[in-house]
């Protein structure tokens, strides 16, 4: 049905059903209501639910159905695609469900579809516990985790999705249903990995671990020219590391600050990130080989709180500016691939612009590859080319330039990629996101969303 159609009693009657609020075009909170993190996606819905509750989503689905409108979701919209919103359609936004409560007995917490990273590591860190949940913390809880869930807590503790319990879950017809292993397991086996595919989560149930209050993380901020020896070091240390060590790795800029150096302002250089979530006094021998290499412009290692050291990376990933991302997964970190990595890398082109690394293994590995919709378990490590910048006359030249890196580093890459990296042009990797699962996502989507009403997504389509 046409936007036009939404206008007068029919969108008035909508609105009265819900809870929380519909705006529309011509409300002065538009164009901050669509605005998601990554500034190239402009898209125009017809209308943006801000619900406040499971019975609003409700309401959001059977109205969106019904009219036969594009259905977009947005938890935190930090997805790099944009999928948050969409043209000409009804964007369900969950933003205002971002309630976190924790279980202190069941080491559990109840997370609403609408929380960020940041809300949940703020509840649960004032009782000393966590989960997986990426490195930036206004990350939304619920992509990151139906894509599957990498952080730094990852090779101890799993995957987000490996530390989901169950999940509350309006579907295609309306309906809000429970999911776990022992309720609709086929729709809980698919949450695990096979992104929005299947619903509308409200919420969440994750499994709670000890960490912190502090934990042992920094940076060893070195010089370009030291790039290859370092990535040396960091895969002979990462081959053999605890589980309790994760160590992401970045080519970026250093900002013009007083804490850097004034020569190296403005200069690409190459970054190790320790983290240790373990015994602080163990976690400073195991981290000190890394601390021995080279000799470091900045070395920022020290205990300090999870909660903090979660918030580490917000600057450098805010939202506002424009970006393009092209990740692959590599079966390891050989000398050709650091060479390749060092000469594609130097210079980084722009201010905020990094490639990284993430080395995966440790508890990821060792989950049965068919417990989860998640299939790259094997995988040693992330490789994402992802660059930010602010003037749209330079969209032409750093696409091109991502491109052509990830072309570059294709004979040291699997077949797969990790589905929440996939940019707005991937549709054609998406196969490739869910691997050997795929055919069976096609099942449950089929069962699930038959009329693939929930589309603007790293998409599985519903048998005919």
């Amino acid at each position: 049905m046409a936007t036009t159609d939404l206008e007068g009693t029919t969108i008035e009657s909508f609105d009265e059903q819900l809870h929380g609020e519909v705006i529309r075009p011509d409300d002065e909170r538009y164009d901050e209501a669509r605005t998601v993190w990554n500034a190239m996606v402009n898209k125009k819905p017809a209308a943006i639910a801000r619900c406040t509750g499971a019975a609003d989503v409700v309401t959001a689905v059977e109205f969106a159905r019904d009219l036969r409108l594009p259905v977009a979701v947005r938890g935190g919209g930090h997805n790099v695609a944009g999928d948050a919103v969409c043209d000409d359609g009804l964007v369900i936004d969950l933003s205002p469900m971002d309630a976190v409560r924790v279980d202190l007995g069941s080491r559990t917490a109840r997370v609403q579809g609408g929380a960020t990273m940041g809300d949940l590591d703020h509840e649960t860190q004032a009782f000393g516990l966590a989960t997986t949940g990426g490195i930036v913390s206004t990350t939304g809880v619920a992509g990151l985790t139906l894509g599957g869930g990498l952080g730094r807590l990852d090779r101890k503790f799993g995957l987000a999705v490996d530390n989901l319990l169950s999940a509350d879950v309006v579907t295609a017809a309306g309906e809000l249903v429970h999911a776990s292993e022992e309720e609709n397991p086929g729709l809980f086996w698919g949450l695990r990995g096979g992104g929005g595919n299947f619903g509308v989560v409200t919420s969440f149930e994750f499994r709670l671990h000890e960490v912190g209050p502090d934990v042992l993380a920094g940076r060893l901020v070195h010089p370009v020219d030291a790039a290859e020896e370092a990535l040396r070091a960091y895969r002979e240390f990462m081959i053999d590391a605890p589980d309790e060590a994760q160590c992401y790795a970045a080519f970026t800029q250093i900002p013009p600050k007083p804490e850097f150096p004034k020569p190296f302002h403005g200069r690409t250089v190459f970054v190790l990130v320790p983290f240790y979530a373990g015994d602080l006094d163990t976690g400073k021998e195991v981290l000190q080989p890394l601390r021995e290499v080279g000799e470091p412009i900045k070395d920022t290692i020290r205990p300090r709180p999870y909660v903090e050291f979660q918030q580490n990376s917000d600057d450098l990933y805010r939202e506002g500016h424009r970006n393009y991302w092209k990740s692959h997964y590599l079966d390891g970190l050989a000398d050709e691939a650091i060479d390749t990595l060092v000469e594609r890398a130097t210079p980084i082109p722009t201010p905020f612009s990094t490639v990284f690394l993430e080395w995966m293994g440790g508890a990821i590995g060792r989950v049965d590859p068919d417990a989860t919709a998640f299939p790259h378990r094997d995988a040693t490590l992330t490789c994402t080319v992802a660059p930010k910048w602010v003037d749209p006359k330079r969209d032409e030249e750093l696409i091109a330039w991502a491109r052509e890196f990830h072309e570059a580093m294709a004979p040291h890459a699997t077949d797969g990629v990790y589905a929440n990296y996939l940019d707005r042009d991937e549709r054609d990797r998406v196969r490739a996101a869910y691997g050997e699962h795929y055919d069976r996502l096609v099942e449950v989507k089929t069962d699930w969303d038959p009329e693939n009403v929930f589309s603007l997504n790293r998409n599985v389509e519903p048998d005919a």
